[in-house]
């Protein structure tokens, strides 16, 4: 059975929505139309049932802004959504003591190959469609050629993201083999709007494999 991750929580119904999932992902990136407050952060925060793990999504952050969002959200887990080096990555965890994810934008085996620098560094990777310069480092609702992810044989445990949705997701991981999948657009009726309907469809599609 793969493990769930919701990306994009920003409002007391999904949250509810998503209480059976296993990681929930808050985002502070101003660029998305996802992104929170630290003040929202907080009291979604005291919301959040206590087996779910807490998921700081950001991109290219300095340590004042990683600061920033530990205090908000008391985070299990930090994802780095940007162009982090590995001595970046690397840095970022030995300060903040907590486990990394890092997101890489996929769309040929080619794009792999960069995983294998962060290999020490990282605890998970996630495997996201690769975005266009236009467009935000991920929750952009784009798939990409899961086939592709054949290529991969690193040590490191990766998750599955990008254009997941109920109706697609036991398809990506009867392919895939992914031990954990990642949704954010895929359960929103419009962008930054999660769909309670959709969250539960997904998680319940996603836990049936």
């Amino acid at each position: 059975m793969a493990k769930v991750k919701i990306c994009g929580i920003n409002d007391p119904l999904s949250l509810m929505a998503a209480a059976t999932a296993d990681m929930l992902g808050f985002v502070f990136y101003k660029g998305s139309p996802r992104h929170l407050s630290n003040d929202q952060a907080t009291q979604l925060a005291a919301q959040c049932a206590p087996h779910i793990e807490r998921v700081a999504l950001l991109v290219d952050p300095d340590d004042e802004r990683i600061d920033h969002c530990l205090g908000a959200l008391s985070p299990h887990r930090i994802q780095l959504h940007g162009h982090e080096t590995p001595a970046r990555v690397r840095e970022i965890k030995n300060k903040f003591h907590r486990p990394i994810i890092k997101a890489f934008g996929i769309r040929t085996a080619e794009d792999l190959l960069q995983c294998a620098a962060y290999e020490e560094c990282a605890d998970w990777f996630l495997f996201d469609a690769k975005p266009d310069v236009s467009e935000l480092p991920g929750g952009n609702g784009k798939s990409f050629d899961w086939s592709v992810l054949s290529a991969y044989d690193g040590k490191t445990p990766w998750m599955l993201s990008g254009g997941l949705t109920p109706e697609n997701i036991s398809g990506a991981i009867a392919q895939t083999g992914a031990l954990m999948v990642d949704v954010s657009s895929g359960v929103e009726k419009a962008p930054g709007e999660k769909d309670p309907n959709l969250i539960n469809a997904f998680i319940d599609a996603a836990q049936k494999i």
